[in-house]
């Protein structure tokens, strides 16, 4: 698999998961463009030879100007991510959750709706949710709400918009700056406690996903699915 003079994007591709994307496809020779809000990370990205776009996701005009400066493009990996509506439902604050909702599902869809004039036939949409949406476990309703509305969205753009293939990538406990809410001494024990029950008994790697969204991007006949890199939690 390829990606030589493809072109992509990567919302939201600054750190984690997407940052680790982006730099795989560019080792298949893929021209990769990150966007992101934070400047630093920006600047980290660019010297990795990213191009990069400063971009809040969150801002739909921003989003329009963005892809029509950027033009026709191959691929696109919808990376934006947070962490808000985390907590037992009797206890979670309910304008917390509709801040989850805003940062992270409704921010994908105007980085997708605005992204598909741009994108080339024969291309793709992948987005990352997370293994909430189905894991079922207590105190992750409100997550589990914002990324299982992502996952059946998915499916039914595959039937709509046939010329563009839509995934989604649903990962589980993987050790990313996403867990900076846990103290960095705490951290490991985190990792135990919530792995100790899987098959492969250990977090995962940012790579490790990266792997299944550049394989995902890559071939032509896979449309309309969530791949769980969980390490068998689901």
């Amino acid at each position: 698999m390829t990606m030589q003079d493809k072109k992509i994007v990567v919302a939201g591709g600054t750190s984690g998961i997407g940052l680790a994307t982006a730099r795989k496809f560019k080792l298949q020779g893929g021209i990769v463009t990150v966007t992101g809000r934070n400047a630093e990370k920006l600047r980290a990205a660019a010297d990795l030879g990213l191009k990069t776009a400063a971009l809040d996701s969150r801002d739909r005009k921003a989003l329009d100007a963005f892809f029509a400066k950027h033009g026709a493009f191959d691929h696109l990996v919808v990376a934006v991510s947070g962490g808000k509506g985390m907590g037992e439902f009797a206890k979670l604050p309910l304008a917390e959750l509709r801040e989850g909702f805003e940062e992270k599902f409704w921010s994908q869809l105007e980085t997708v709706q605005s992204a598909l004039p741009y994108l080339q036939t024969g291309g793709s949409v992948t987005l990352i949710t997370a293994i909430s949406a189905v894991a079922k476990l207590p105190g992750v309703s409100g997550l589990a709400a914002v990324n299982g509305a992502l996952e059946l969205m998915v499916p039914i753009w595959a039937r709509e918009l046939r010329t563009i293939r839509f995934n989604a990538v649903s990962p589980g406990v993987i050790d990313t700056p996403w867990w900076d809410f846990v103290p960095t001494e705490d951290r490991q024990a985190a990792f135990a406690q919530y792995t100790a029950g899987l098959p492969v008994a250990r977090a995962g790697r940012p790579e490790e996903v990266a792997d299944a969204i550049v394989f995902l991007a890559g071939n032509g006949y896979i449309t309309g699915k969530i791949l769980g890199i969980d390490g068998g939690m689901a």
